[in-house]
């Protein structure tokens, strides 16, 4: 174990911060520091340690659901199966007070659920909804604001990219991390309507002319739209939390379940599958090197003794759990206002989570306070990725009015990380009740 001091792992932490801020690959930032960490206080044999954990990194059985994940949702919007499931949903939300907003929630609440991923969430449900306000009235910025903040449902109503490299990186039960996004994710979804009736109640402008109900009849023959991705919810995650596989399984089955959907409703085709590959293939290919990255940034900090040192020193100071949380708060808050959100995970977990850990509290409940915090990272200015994204779909005006936009929502989500400190059912009761 090597002879490091506080104040070292502070300055180490600090440069990871400052690299990363500045737009430097996250990849490369945590690669750079372990290795001149090993080599300053290790040796060069730990050093070369990296081909090691880069194997161990991506022969991980856990990540092998990560390409599959993205896949599955790649075929869904190929498929043309977002367009339709977005129509289906306008017909029954528009009623409420705020009209077609809740369907911009909505529909990414169930794109959530099969996608595992916020930007692609942001994207796909801002090309389908963005159309549908034109010439409507609403006001832009809450228009692009529920896209935004509608969007980080992806990361938090399973399944979801993240909670999968927390659980691999910190050996958590991903099919528990699973089960304790459901009703926070849930709660998030309604709370963000809760938002959207409040301010179109307090300024009905906002919400654009009043439409005329579709008839009863096509409303329930568009509700058909819903069949496909439903499907795959209940075969993802219904194999999930019944204990018939895990979730790589689940992840290969969902696959299997949405190459047949295409090819049922006609729309498999290999130019399809060749851009869902390639997508796939890319966007993998980032997040696995960011992964085997901060597997090594894990190893060579335990070699260091970090953890140890980290959780010695915060229990001496008495701090409880609660004050604990509130500071991881604040710093997640400063943190996402420079970082993208799984740089921000990644780049944290190895400090922090032994520090939790040794405080008593439950890994599965951090993991979820985590995604909430990356959430909140994604519409958090100036970097927020899906403050961008929603921006470029959108194609014009200024990204001011996104920022503008998701306010009200980010307050939200401030709300919600309050509610399940008091309240921890809200994130254990679903874990608990279905056992290991």
């Amino acid at each position: 174990m090597a002879d490091i001091s506080i104040a070292a792992v502070a300055a180490g932490f600090g440069l990871l911060i400052l690299l990363m801020s500045l737009g430097l690959h996250v990849a490369f930032v945590m690669f750079i520091l372990s290795l001149l960490g090993a080599v300053m206080y290790l040796g060069w044999p730990v050093a070369f340690e990296y081909g090691t954990q880069y194997w161990s990194a991506n022969n991980n059985f856990v990540l092998v659901s990560v390409p599959l994940f993205i896949l599955l949702g790649e075929l869904l919007v190929r498929g043309g199966f977002t367009d339709k499931m977005y129509r289906a949903l306008s017909d029954w939300l528009s009623p409420l007070p705020g009209g077609l907003l809740h369907s911009n929630i909505g529909a990414s609440a169930l794109f959530a659920a099969v996608s595992g991923s916020s930007v692609a969430t942001a994207a796909t449900i801002g090309t389908v909804a963005l159309p549908a306000f034109k010439q409507r009235g609403y006001n832009a910025r809450l228009v692009l604001g529920t896209i935004a903040a509608g969007a980080t449902l992806g990361i938090l109503i399973p399944p979801s990219i993240n909670m999968i490299i927390y659980g691999a990186m910190t050996n958590t039960s991903v099919g528990k991390l699973y089960a304790a996004g459901v009703v926070p994710g849930l709660l998030l979804t309604a709370l963000f309507m809760a938002v959207i009736v409040v301010v179109c109640l307090w300024k009905p402008a906002y919400a654009g002319a009043k439409e005329a109900p579709s008839p009863l009849r096509d409303k329930l023959i568009r509700l058909l739209d819903l069949i496909p991705p439903v499907t795959v919810i209940v075969f993802v995650m219904g194999s999930i939390y019944a204990g018939w596989a895990t979730p790589t399984e689940s992840a290969a089955l969902g696959v299997v379940v949405s190459l047949a959907l295409c090819a049922g409703y006609g729309r498999l085709n290999i130019k399809m599958l060749h851009e869902s590959f390639l997508t796939t293939l890319s966007i993998t290919a980032m997040i696995m090197l960011i992964a085997a990255a901060a597997f090594y940034l894990n190893f060579v900090l335990g070699m260091m003794g970090v953890p140890d040192m980290l959780t010695k020193f915060v229990t001496g100071l008495k701090a409880s759990p609660g004050q604990i949380i509130l500071v991881l708060t604040i710093l997640y808050l400063i943190l996402g206002c420079f970082l993208d959100a799984l740089a921000m995970v990644v780049g944290t977990i190895p400090i922090v989570f032994p520090i939790v850990v040794a405080l008593g509290i439950d890994p599965v409940w951090f993991g979820i306070f985590l995604v909430i915090m990356a959430e909140l990272a994604l519409i958090t200015p100036p970097v927020g990725m899906n403050l961008y994204v929603v921006q470029g779909v959108r194609g014009e005006g200024n990204i001011i009015d996104v920022i503008y936009g998701v306010m009200p929502f980010l307050l939200i989500m401030l709300v919600l990380v309050a509610l399940i400190w008091f309240f921890p059912a809200i994130v254990m009761w679903l874990p608990g009740s279905i056992g290991n």
